[in-house]
């Protein structure tokens, strides 16, 4: 895998799947723009975020899910700036031994950076 996380204005490459001795299922969640806000119709979104901050609770975030959910690797990208409707705007990647863990990792990732990390959104809407 890349560098374990990316915030940047970069697109979202996704990247042929290499396995690692003893890992046999990768999880992989991509959420992308959807082309409505509150039922109105908007052209995008516009992230932003404090990146020393959201960098460190990155970070913070991989070492606490090594420490809590056991051997894994992880990648995560979030983009920043204007990101068009249907566009992706996040990918997270685990890659563990087996599926369950995968599963239930990725998950939790996506549950922590929404709620953890200072990474803004604000809808372009349509005129």
């Amino acid at each position: 895998m890349p560098p374990v996380f990316i915030l940047s204005e970069e697109p979202i490459h996704i990247a042929p799947t290499v396995f690692e001795p003893g890992e046999g299922a990768e999880a992989q969640f991509l959420g992308v723009v959807r082309g409505e806000e509150d039922g109105r119709p908007i052209s995008g979104i516009d992230y932003s975020a404090y990146l020393p901050m959201a960098e460190k609770m990155l970070r913070e975030l991989i070492e606490r899910g090594e420490r809590d959910h056991g051997p894994h690797r992880v990648f995560i990208q979030h983009r920043l700036g204007f990101v068009a409707a249907e566009e992706p705007s996040i990918i997270i990647q685990v890659r563990t031994k087996h599926s369950a863990e995968a599963f239930d990792l990725c998950r939790w990732y996506l549950k922590e950076i929404k709620t953890c990390v200072p990474i803004w959104k604000r809808a372009v809407f349509m005129e």
